[in-house]
């Protein structure tokens, strides 16, 4: 008989209760803007030479288990906000793809990714790859209704944004480009193993000791996408993220990368960043959530400039 593991929670997305409330965005589909929880979930592009669809892959509240929620309306209100806007002649669409679903292979086997017992190696495809794998299944369909393969933009957060580097690195023409915001899925790292002070290195050597299964599976994932003779995305990050603010130097070492790191403290050009929720407003004090505060809607040039230069 399995032991019964419990697999601990990586809280990807510290204010995640909300999604039992009015912030939940639980269902796959078209964002609108503004935003709202609700998606369009018919699977219809009009006139689809002149649109480009922007697929945005959420976070996680576990590195590699089964999970019920997708994301919630101060997440994706900034993106959201892109919805309408034109680049070139097309329009963006922003498609929300629920993918948290999946379990990793390792979960079924008798000690999961996190067990204390487990060492590695990894058995079978982790949840992050079967993401990659729904994101190809999902641009394929556009493409099969006549959206040009160089029109679709893949995007993601935290752990959907380290699935779009994953995505790009193995499959390097299989979309227009790829956005990338304040990527981890293993935990907070740069806060817990006090990358600040011992550096980076000396961290990564210490999660290594303390959980070598996860730590092997993490710098296979970079290893992987290091290889990459020429990613053209951009990558934001954040080094008050306490996910890998500070362990986030080796995108650097990715050909094509444009990274941009958002600023040093919880402002962008002197602007504080609050989230927006439907009946409140809170700032941010988190690095790994910039990009869910208002304030990022300062860097929409940037993305669509940047949408611009790949379609």
């Amino acid at each position: 008989m399995k032991k019964v593991l419990l697999v601990p929670i990586i809280y990807l997305l510290t204010i995640f209760p909300v999604l039992a409330g009015s912030d939940s965005v639980k269902k796959s589909g078209f964002l609108t803007n503004p935003i709202s929880t609700n998606v369009n979930e018919t699977f219809e592009v009009n006139d689809t030479k002149n649109k480009i669809i922007l697929i945005f892959n959420h976070g996680q509240t576990s590195n590699d288990s089964k999970k019920s929620e997708c994301t919630w309306v101060g997440n994706v209100r900034n993106i959201a906000s892109l919805v309408g806007e034109e680049v070139k002649g097309k329009k963006i669409m922003v498609y929300n793809y629920c993918t948290n679903h999946f379990a990793g292979d390792q979960q079924s086997e008798q000690y999961g990714l996190w067990s204390k017992k487990y060492t590695g190696p990894y058995k079978g495809k982790h949840k992050l790859d079967k993401r990659v794998d729904a994101n190809v299944e999902l641009i394929e369909k556009f493409v099969e209704i006549g959206v040009p393969r160089k029109q679709i933009i893949v995007s993601g957060h935290s752990c959907g944004g380290l699935v779009t580097l994953m995505l790009f690195a193995k499959h390097p023409d299989i979309a227009g480009g790829g956005i990338s915001q304040m990527q981890a899925c293993f935990g907070k790292l740069s806060r817990q193993y006090k990358a600040k002070k011992v550096g980076a290195e000396a961290a990564m050597e210490k999660f290594k000791n303390k959980k070598p299964g996860p730590a092997k599976v993490r710098q296979n994932q970079i290893d992987n996408i290091k290889k990459s003779k020429n990613l053209p995305l951009l990558v934001f990050t954040h080094p008050k993220d306490p996910y890998e603010g500070l362990l986030s130097d080796w995108i650097d070492e990715i050909p094509g990368v444009k990274r941009i790191i958002i600023s040093e403290d919880y402002k962008i050009k002197g602007k504080k960043c609050v989230i927006q929720h439907p009946n409140k407003s809170t700032p941010v004090k988190d690095g790994h959530r910039m990009n869910h505060g208002t304030c990022f809607q300062y860097y929409n040039p940037t993305i669509l400039e940047y949408i611009g230069s790949r379609i």
